[in-house]
């Protein structure tokens, strides 16, 4: 998902007659384009592991008091939360805020633009159940699975794409226990962006969602 088209052709080059294997939960609309024209072979892997639960994902617009509910909530199960804020100059802010409503909580942040170290231990206290609510930015796309962080809040994900956020929202669900993605706009919304959160809030099917990428209408 992450690689483009030149790092995959580069790829390619390192080693002459060599079959190639991609795995991707939601294939990029050139993949998926290649595969549908039966340019590429493709198989897709219907079945959910065993005793895995859909993800349920919500689509509100932004209200403080009902993010304290859905962190209160999680907190009630003795679950952690995800609070993902892809604005930098907002995160600390978002912290505070979290803390004011939560003055128990262990609350911290982790964003690309930490130290490597940093960004370790904190998704190593995060893993081992040290904290309470994440406070991050699309860093964790390609996290560590934490089965017991049920709970993903995205703030302004209609600025995101469709790709992106499902990849974001297999963070939560990697247990055995129901888990929630509340997907947060504050403006109104763009006609593209009713129909991007509309697709991820219908399914939890990559392929499906694949296709919406590459066919919005």
């Amino acid at each position: 998902h992450r690689f483009g088209v030149r790092q995959k052709e580069k790829i390619k080059l390192l080693k002459e007659e060599v079959d190639i294997l991609s795995l991707s939960a939601t294939p990029i609309p050139r993949s998926l384009n290649f595969a549908l024209a039966e340019l590429k072979d493709f198989s897709i892997i219907a079945t959910a592991p065993s005793n895995r639960l859909a993800v349920r994902t919500f689509v509100y617009k932004y209200n403080q008091n009902l993010i304290n509910e859905a962190i209160q909530r999680e907190l009630m199960r003795s679950g952690q939360a995800y609070y993902l804020c892809n604005d930098l100059r907002l995160v600390n802010d978002r912290k505070a805020r979290i803390e004011e409503a939560f003055p128990d909580l262990r609350v911290e942040i982790v964003h690309g633009k930490l130290k490597a170290s940093e960004i370790e231990n904190t998704m190593i206290k995060f893993n081992n159940g040290d904290i309470d609510v994440l406070v991050c930015s699309t860093i964790i796309e390609s996290g560590i699975d934490v089965s017991n962080a049920n709970t993903l809040i995205v703030e302004q994900a209609d600025r995101l794409g469709l790709a992106q956020l499902h990849q974001l929202r297999g963070r939560v669900g990697r247990g055995e226990h129901k888990s929630i993605c509340i997907l947060i706009y504050k403006k109104p919304l763009s006609s593209m962006a009713k129909m991007r959160l509309s697709a991820i809030r219908e399914s939890n099917d990559g392929f499906y969602i694949s296709e919406k990428d590459l066919y919005p209408y």
